[in-house]
C-alpha cells in the first residue's frame, strides 16, 4: 500500500498579488495529524502563505497538492477549514450562534440546501467541542471576542473538514480568552484533527504543537520542532513583539528574496 498523501504539499510554491510574489520557493508538507505553527515578523508572508493554500491569491510560481490532487484541480473546498484573522463579528449581525455555526454546512448540503436532521446534529456538537453548547440561541452580537472566536472554530468544525487553517486565533484576546481557546484546540488534537495556525505569541498554543514553521522575508526559514524551534530562535531573525498584520502587499519588491475532520462528537 503506498503512502498516505501529505495533506498539504507546496513545491517551489511562489505565491503573491499579480506578478508580484510575497511568499517565495516555498517547499512544505504537512501530513494529516499534525499540528502545526506558522510564525514570522510582520509583514513576513505568513498570511499569504496560508491563503495561497486556500487559492485566496495567486499561485505566481511551484505547485500545491491538496490530499494529493493539484490544486487547480481540487474541488472538495469543505474539506480544508478556514478560520480567518479578522474574525469577530459586528455588534449589528443579528443572528445566533446556531446559525453561524449552520453555514458552515452548507458546503455539505445537497441540491435542496436545507438542514437536515444529521445537519442540526453536528452543528450542536461543533458547538459542544468549542465549549458553547449553552449559548446556541445567544445573539452572537452580544458575545465576547474570544466567544466569537470559538463560534467560528465551531461554523468551520461543521463541514467536517480534514484539515483547519487559522490566520491569528489567540490576536486580540486576553489570557483568560487564550487559554480556554487552547483547551479547545487540544480537544481538536484529541479528534486526530489537523491543524496549520499562524500565530503572533505561541504562549498557551505551545504544549499542543508538534512543528514550528518561521516565515521571514517571504521564505520558509525554519521547520522543526517546537523544543528546537525554542533552541535555535535567536537564529532564525523572528521577532515577537511586533504586531501581525493581515495586508502583506509589498511596498518594495527588491525586498522580497529570490513552504478527516470526522463529524464532531460530543465531549
Amino acid at each position: 500500500m503506498s503512502q498516505e498523501a501529505p495533506v498539504l504539499d507546496l513545491r517551489g510554491a511562489s505565491f503573491g498579488y499579480g506578478d508580484r510574489p510575497v511568499v517565495s520557493g516555498a517547499d512544505l508538507r504537512i501530513r494529516r495529524g499534525e499540528i502545526v505553527a506558522v510564525v514570522g515578523p510582520n509583514g513576513s508572508g505568513k498570511s499569504t502563505l496560508v491563503k495561497g493554500v486556500l487559492g485566496l491569491n495567486q499561485l505566481v510560481a511551484g505547485s500545491v497538492r491538496l490530499f494529493g490532487i493539484p490544486s487547480e484541480d481540487f474541488h472538495d473546498r469543505a474539506r480544508v477549514g478556514y478560520v480567518p484573522q479578522r474574525h469577530t463579528l459586528s455588534s449589528s449581525v443579528r443572528a445566533t450562534a446556531e446559525e453561524i455555526v449552520a453555514t458552515g454546512r452548507l458546503p455539505r448540503l445537497g441540491w435542496f440546501g436545507r438542514l437536515r436532521a444529521i445537519d442540526r446534529q453536528i452543528v450542536a456538537r461543533a458547538l459542544e467541542v468549542v465549549g458553547l453548547g449553552d449559548r446556541a440561541t445567544t445573539e452572537v452580537g452580544t458575545l465576547s471576542g474570544g466567544q466569537q472566536r470559538r463560534v467560528l472554530i465551531a461554523r468551520a468544525l461543521a463541514g467536517a473538514p480534514d484539515v483547519l487553517i487559522m490566520d491569528e486565533p489567540t490576536a486580540g484576546v486576553d489570557a483568560a480568552s487564550q487559554h480556554v481557546l487552547a483547551d479547545v484546540l487540544h480537544r481538536l488534537v484529541e479528534r486526530d484533527v489537523t491543524m496549520v495556525i499562524v500565530i503572533h505569541e505561541l504562549g498557551a498554543l505551545a504544549s499542543l504543537l508538534t512543528r514550528t514553521i518561521s516565515v521571514d522575508g517571504g521564505r520558509i526559514v525554519f521547520d522543526g520542532t517546537p523544543e528546537r524551534f525554542e533552541r535555535e530562535r535567536h537564529l532564525v531573525h523572528h521577532d515577537h513583539d511586533s504586531h501581525h498584520h493581515d495586508d502583506e502587499m509589498p511596498t518594495d519588491i527588491a525586498r522580497v528574496p529570490r513552504g478527516p475532520l470526522d463529524e464532531p462528537e460530543v465531549p
